[in-house]
């Protein structure tokens, strides 16, 4: 029984990792965390690509509700999918220490994150000073 949060890297429902998609097809619930990044492919082609159905979990659920991700990892394995790296947002590093102090199992699955890709262009990270994440506003919350 583990809580899983997962990285899905910055393409589409291929960029999992190997390590990742198993853990995903080894969970009883899915979520995916859609605010603090965006996913370029419809989460109907997550559910096709992963065999599971996937539930979207806005900003609410996952600062103010999380207990509704991760109380169920008590009883089964579930995953919370993230675009890009789960580290990368405090938001994430919250969820782990809420579950963690719940008693929960948490695994942290890595993947390609914004701030990796700025090493492609040349650009070192450190150069940039400190970096915030920008949730992005939706019909349900500004």
């Amino acid at each position: 029984m583990v809580l899983y949060i997962v990285g899905l890297g910055l393409g589409d429902e291929r960029d999992v990792t190997v390590r990742g998609l198993e853990a995903i097809k080894s969970c009883d619930k899915v979520f995916l965390e859609m605010y603090t990044s965006i996913l370029r492919v419809d989460k109907s082609r997550l559910e096709a690509y992963y065999g599971k159905e996937v539930v979207v979990a806005d900003r609410n659920m996952v600062e103010s509700e999380a207990e509704q991700i991760y109380e169920p990892a008590r009883e089964g394995n579930v995953a919370m999918l993230v675009v890009g790296d789960p580290v990368c947002a405090t938001t994430h590093t919250d969820m782990m220490i809420r579950a963690k102090e719940f008693g929960v199992k948490v695994e942290l699955i890595h993947n390609a994150s914004a701030m990796g890709a700025a090493g492609c262009c040349g650009l070192q990270l450190y150069n940039f000073g400190q970096t915030v994440s920008i949730p992005f506003f939706d019909d349900n919350w500004r």
